[in-house]
């Protein structure tokens, strides 16, 4: 079990201030030189991997002392997103131009520069966006949404053929799954909900909660629901089944206030969300360089961290929950001309202690 330090948790405090100085940044040596896309730890190891808009994975070995530079996967083009598969054995990634990489670190050696196993070189016909990997009939799934408004299944121990496809109203902007939820948000604020037990249908289509663009889509850690956030700095907690629509609710977060103007607030994009593997509180973080850990049954935030310098892009919990994982660099939110080479590029790993992501007392968890 990876831990930061090792050593005992600090007693609880009643602050929502939460504390960043205990968080072990990776040398700059072993970064991308450009925006980091996506980031996802093994649901087995304690390896991470960091997809960048510099066409390569990055996979690091995390321990006590941070984390270092294992594989380095070189693709053609920029990449939008990795995962792994469910055994941890596997990574796979999708590129601008549809590419769909995946690489068996069974065959990847101890280490060092690697080439994938295998490339599918028209998986989509415009950007691979997002994917997850899933288990059905004791089969391992690879799920792709694309910028083409399709989402497509991939069994590549038969085949580089998809399995199946889901056309979508838009195109996809995010995607998740748990165990048999997946979760499509698309463009024009439109949410597909498929139940993997039927993945050829889409069980419902609903419209976000939220008026402005969805940023991105997450699943509940028990899948009866998922969290959606926008560019306008506001979060949605969105249930399934129509039983359970009065537990739906949305708030405001990553804004700030303006100091010139009492009754004005700066707006930033919630960029990821990320629920922790076992308390099923979840994470928010923005274009405001801050990350925020929430109590959706409570409704009430646990903790609120200070800027870190630059824009959080992409954030995910390790196996254990005592490792939460922030990508800063630049996230698009202001165009091309914005991403000038001075903008900070940082990976950093942040020690989950005391009761940061626990319920709060008296909470009841749905």
């Amino acid at each position: 079990m990876a831990t930061l330090f090792g050593g005992a948790a600090p007693s609880s405090t009643t602050s929502t201030t939460g504390d960043t100085s205990k968080d072990v940044e990776v040398p700059q040596n072993q970064l991308p030189d450009d925006s980091i896309s996506d980031l996802m730890f093994s649901p087995t190891n304690d390896f991470l991997a960091v997809s960048s808009w510099n066409s390569k994975v990055y996979i690091y070995e995390v321990n006590n002392s941070g984390a270092t530079g294992k594989w380095l996967l070189q693709c053609q083009d920029a990449l939008l997103c990795v995962g792994w598969s469910r055994d941890g054995t596997r990574i796979a990634a999708g590129d601008t131009k549809g590419r769909l990489y995946f690489l068996d670190l069974r065959q990847a050696g101890s280490g060092g520069d690697v080439k994938p196993t295998g490339v599918i070189e028209k998986a989509h016909e415009q950007g691979l966006k997002s994917l997850r990997w899933f288990q059905t009939g004791g089969k391992d799934i690879i799920v792709t949404g694309s910028w083409d408004k399709l989402v497509k299944y991939w069994d590549l121990s038969t085949s580089t053929e998809p399995i199946g496809s889901l056309q979508c109203q838009e195109r996809v902007y995010s995607m998740d799954v748990k165990d048999q939820l997946l979760v499509v948000a698309t463009a024009d604020r439109h949410i597909h909900i498929v139940n993997l037990n039927k993945p050829g249908e889409i069980y419902k289509t609903i419209t976000s909660p939220l008026k402005w663009q969805t940023r991105v889509v997450s699943c509940f850690t028990d899948a009866t629901g998922f969290a959606v956030g926008s560019i306008e700095g506001r979060c949605a907690i969105q249930y399934v089944e129509d039983k359970d629509t009065s537990l739906n609710f949305s708030f405001k977060c990553h804004r700030q206030q303006d100091p010139t103007a009492r009754d004005v607030a700066k707006v930033y994009s919630v960029n990821a969300i990320s629920f922790h593997p076992q308390h099923g509180t979840f994470s928010t973080a923005g274009s405001d360089g801050t990350f925020h850990f929430w109590d959706k049954d409570a409704k009430h935030r646990l903790k609120g961290y200070p800027e870190v310098g630059g824009s959080i892009t992409a954030t995910g919990f390790n196996k254990d929950g005592n490792i939460f994982a922030y990508a800063v660099s630049y996230d698009w939110s202001k165009g091309y001309a914005a991403n000038t080479p001075q903008y900070p590029i940082k990976l950093k790993l942040h020690p989950v202690i005391g009761d940061e992501c626990k319920p709060r007392p008296g909470s009841k968890k749905r």
